[in-house]
């Protein structure tokens, strides 16, 4: 029997790291085979070129796409969105596969779906039904569901959400985030090899910061990243920083945090990639997490550790008792609170709503067991 050709798309490092145990058991399946396209940031040095990491895991990439243009602002991204369309389907054309598999919401994850839906090709989404009002990425989001004909949902209401956007009971799946399996199977690194690796000291009291762009907001960026950098010499402990990811105004963050960096190199560390293995491994030592990133709304709670919030750009997701929402005026306030002893407590043993490490498992094999077929039918569902 031929092997289902399962093809991947992947944009940048982030995404990359919670496909990484979902391609391993799609690698090892005998009855899928795995092909696996590479873009946007991926092939960018700016952001660390990493489909060497991809490369270095041991993922044969059958495509790499350069598509990101120089320029981040949103007439650019729109652009690289369309270099995207244009080079996925001759990606597509050549590899034939029976399913593209994607992740999340961003703007080349759009771009791998319409081109299947175009050419006809079965999609399998995973993280659908989610909510973040602050960000372009939640019509992104939304509008791949509807090209989808399999669904892979992190929580239960996120999959009654699909649902309720009229798909079909039988085709949406509540297997938890991919991200938490990579917590429970990697062998993460002590806090000596750590540091070895940073090439950095951690301290005592140190966080890992990652702030993204809020594509959806008006505000002054250049003045926004000013003001929380300010805040955070106020909290006085030492960070770990991030670099944001390719979207609108991400180059902005990352000049300014590499040039806050090196007022204190003691204090302050700037990585513009650090692959999944580290990222967790900092994750896991650090004494909280300070952003607007996924992985501290999603992540976190399975290593206890607070999180500190910024603004709207996760505005609607679920979230555990560790994270605490705030502005840019009162972070260094809600970093204060973030340590204190009575919330450090209070984030212990937090059953994680995003589930216990399995997804990849069940994704996998749910994409076994289906019918591949892209018709579909509008479910209409009283919820």
């Amino acid at each position: 029997m031929n092997k289902r050709k399962i093809c991947v798309v992947t944009g940048t490092r982030a995404e990359y790291g919670l496909f990484y145990p979902i391609l391993n058991k799609i690698q090892d399946s005998n009855k899928l085979q795995l092909q696996l396209i590479a873009t946007t940031a991926h092939l960018s040095s700016d952001f660390g070129l990493t489909y060497k990491q991809i490369e270095e895991d041991g993922f044969f990439i059958d495509d790499k796409i350069n598509n990101l243009l120089s320029s981040d602002t949103n007439s650019s991204i729109a652009k690289s969105t369309g270099l995207a369309t244009f080079h996925l389907s001759d990606s597509f054309d050549r590899l034939q596969p029976d399913m593209v598999l994607l992740l999340g919401d961003r703007y080349e994850t759009h771009a791998a779906a319409t081109t299947a839906m175009l050419m006809n090709i079965p999609i399998a989404h995973i993280h659908g039904g989610e909510v973040t009002e602050g960000a372009v990425d939640e019509q992104i989001r939304h509008s791949i569901t509807k090209m989808s004909c399999l669904h892979f949902c992190s929580t239960e209401v996120y999959s009654k959400r699909v649902i309720q956007m009229g798909e079909d009971p039988a085709r949406v799946f509540n297997c938890g985030a991919p991200g938490i399996d990579n917590i429970v199977n990697m062998s993460l690194l002590t806090k000596d090899k750590l540091e070895e690796e940073l090439n950095w000291k951690l301290t005592s009291k140190f966080a890992l910061f990652t702030y993204h762009p809020v594509t959806l907001s008006n505000s002054n960026l250049e003045k926004d990243i000013k003001n929380i950098l300010t805040s955070l010499i106020k909290a006085n402990i030492n960070i770990l920083f991030t670099y944001a990811n390719a979207d609108s105004g991400g180059k902005i963050i990352n000049k300014e945090i590499e040039v806050f960096c090196t007022t204190n190199t003691v204090k302050y560390k700037v990585i513009k990639n650090l692959g999944q293995l580290k990222y967790l491994s900092a994750m896991k030592h650090a004494d909280l997490l300070i952003g607007n990133t996924s992985s501290g709304i999603i992540e976190a709670a399975s290593f206890s550790k607070p999180v500190v919030n910024i603004g709207d750009r996760q505005k609607g997701r679920l979230t555990n008792a560790n994270v605490i929402d705030c502005e840019i005026n009162s972070l260094s306030d809600s970093i204060f609170l973030a340590i204190s002893d009575d919330f450090v407590a209070k984030c212990q043993n937090i059953h994680n709503i995003y589930g216990s490490g399995k997804a990849s498992g069940i994704i996998v094999n749910e994409i076994v067991k289906h019918d591949l077929s892209v018709r579909k039918k509008f479910i209409s569902n009283n919820l």
